[in-house]
């Protein structure tokens, strides 16, 4: 038994996945071309991520220090990570410190769904900028395309109020590249490594920031 079902039925599943009468060759397959795609992806982004990281780590933890906050903001899968961003500053990564400032624009529904049906999609974060947001504040975009239209306008809807910007991009950029005052980019066209990229650096992020906190921290 496997999670309470027969494993036969897991066996026919996978042979499926794996093709006609074979099980593991066709699987095995599948897990090199998806682990080869992430370690291409992965390669590629480390090999330009010093400079952006420190600057993003520099103006994260600046702003957090001055008694400022973060929004951040995304759609899809980052809307997740930007939740999972404000998660681990609001509460803890690895170490018990100090609560951090930051706040998911993703997260309540009341707001997206009247910011929505009242202003229209594209105005669901920008909104939520105009309310929340406060010189010094940083408002973090994420797309993996940088061209999501609520990102951009909230990011614009930023600069306006005298916000920092920052954003974890995909691809080339996009115009978000443009808006922001420091970028992350995973340089990949594949939306999950792009999310992977991306995971991978905001616990990179939040680890620094916490190790910036404690006075034995070297980051």
């Amino acid at each position: 038994m496997i999670l309470g079902r027969p494993r036969s039925e897991f066996v026919d599943l996978l042979t499926k996945i794996g093709g006609e009468g074979s099980l593991e060759p066709g699987v095995r397959a599948f897990l090199q071309r998806e682990a080869e795609e992430h370690r291409l992806a992965f390669d590629a982004f480390m090999g330009g991520l010093t400079e952006p990281f420190a600057a993003t780590l520099g103006l994260w933890h600046t702003a957090l220090q001055g008694g400022h906050k973060l929004l951040v903001f995304g759609n899809g899968g980052s809307a997740g990570n930007a939740q999972h961003i404000a998660a681990e500053l609001v509460v803890r990564y690895e170490k018990n410190r100090a609560a951090m400032a930051a706040v998911a624009l993703s997260a309540d529904t009341l707001i997206l769904t009247a910011a929505g049906n009242d202003f229209g999609f594209e105005n669901v974060f920008s909104r939520q900028i105009a309310a929340l947001g406060r010189p010094g504040d940083v408002a973090v975009g994420l797309s993996t395309s940088g061209r999501s239209p609520n990102v951009l306008a909230a990011l614009r809807e930023a600069r306006r109020m005298g916000l920092h910007t920052s954003g974890l991009i995909g691809a080339d950029g996009g115009p978000m590249r443009e808006l922001c005052d420091v970028a992350i980019i995973a340089p990949s066209r594949i939306t999950g490594r792009i999310q992977e990229m991306h995971l991978l650096v905001t616990h990179m992020l939040c680890k620094a920031l916490e190790a910036r906190l404690d006075p034995a921290g070297s980051v």
